[in-house]
């Protein structure tokens, strides 16, 4: 499954379909010009259990490095991976 990319000035979203069917998302928001927060992250049902919330948090680091971003994770989900994965230190807002 693809991770795919929704983007505007002010936020946007990762998300994963599936046949037409949005199986998990995750929303973030700028806060300047460096900087978004995940604020949200959801597995919807047909989902659970594959590991998508991570694949879109781990979406949301790529594309953070890319554009040399940081991220505050104040998703819960999201914080506990932060927490969890070290390697991604290096885009965790201080």
């Amino acid at each position: 499954m693809e991770v795919k990319q929704h983007d505007t000035e002010k936020n946007g979203n990762f998300y994963i379909k599936e046949n037409g069917k949005t199986l998990a998302i995750m929303t973030y928001v700028y806060a300047g010009d460096h900087k978004f927060i995940i604020d949200h992250t959801q597995v919807n049902e047909g989902g659970e259990g594959k590991g998508l919330g991570k694949q879109l948090v781990h979406a949301a680091v790529e594309f953070a490095r890319k554009k040399g971003y940081t991220i505050l994770p104040l998703c819960p989900f999201a914080k506990s991976l932060f927490d969890k994965i070290p390697e991604w230190a290096d885009v965790r807002a201080k």
